[in-house]
C-alpha cells in the first residue's frame, strides 16, 4: 500500500495576519510543502525496501531540529528580504539580508527564529529571554496508527509568528548539570497564539 502524501491546505491561512519583513503567507505555504514533499520522497524510498518511516525512526527532539532547520532554509528561499544566518548556531535563524556582515551574527535583532514543537499551543523551549520575532510550528506526527503504512504523514497543525519581549518569558528552574531554558509566560504566549498564521 502506498504511503500518504501531505498537501497544505491553504484555505487555514489567517488573511488577516501581519507579517514582518516582507513575509507572505504563500512563503509559509511553500516552506510546508518542501518539507512534506521530502518526507514523501524519503518515506516511499524508504518503504519501498520494507523499511521504516523516517517519522518513526527519528526521535523527537531530532525531529524538532531537522523541521528546524528545513524550514529555516525553506523560508530563507522563499522570503523576499531574509535570509538563513551563516553564524553557527546563531541567533535569529533567519536575519535581513546584508544587514549583517556576510549575513552572519551571533546574536542579532533583524530577524526571525525559527522553532518547532508537538505541544498545541506553541509552547516551546528557548535558550534565553530575548526580544524577538518568534515563530513556531506545531506538527503532529502519527506513530500509533496500525499497520504502520496507513499511519497518516507529518503534519503541521499550526503556525504562530509574533514580537515578544523578555518581560514575555519565564525562567525554567534547572539542575547543576542541565541548561537554563526560557519559556512564554501565560500572557507572553498568549500574545503569541493572537499572532497566528495557521491552524488546522
Amino acid at each position: 500500500m502506498p504511503i500518504k502524501r501531505n498537501i497544505v491546505d491553504i484555505s487555514k491561512f489567517n488573511k488577516k495576519a501581519q507579517l514582518p519583513y516582507e513575509l507572505r503567507r504563500q512563503d509559509f505555504q511553500m516552506a510546508m510543502q518542501d518539507v512534506y514533499d521530502f518526507f514523501y520522497d524519503v518515506n516511499a524510498h524508504l518503504t519501498g525496501k520494507g523499511l521504516q518511516r523516517l517519522d518513526d525512526t527519528l526521535r523527537p527532539a531530532i525531529m524538532s531540529g531537522v523541521l528546524s532547520d528545513m524550514l529555516t532554509a525553506s523560508l530563507a528561499k522563499h522570503s523576499r528580504v531574509l535570509t538563513e544566518n551563516a553564524y553557527f548556531n546563531g541567533h535569529p535563524d533567519l536575519i535581513v539580508q546584508g544587514v549583517y556582515a556576510d549575513n552572519a551574527v551571533k546574536a542579532g535583532t533583524e530577524g526571525v527564529e525559527v522553532k518547532t514543537t508537538r505541544k498545541a499551543g506553541g509552547a516551546v523551549d528557548t535558550h534565553g529571554a530575548r526580544e524577538q520575532w518568534m515563530c513556531v510550528f506545531v506538527y503532529m506526527v502519527d506513530t500509533d496508527s496500525e499497520p504502520a503504512l496507513d499511519r497518516a504523514p507529518m503534519t503541521f497543525t499550526e503556525i504562530y509568528l509574533g514580537k515578544v519581549t523578555m518581560n514575555d518569558f519565564r525562567k525554567n528552574p534547572r539542575g547543576e548539570l542541565g541548561t537554563r531554558t526560557a519559556t512564554l509566560h501565560k500572557d507572553g504566549i498568549r500574545k503569541l497564539r493572537d499572532s497566528w498564521i495557521y491552524r488546522l
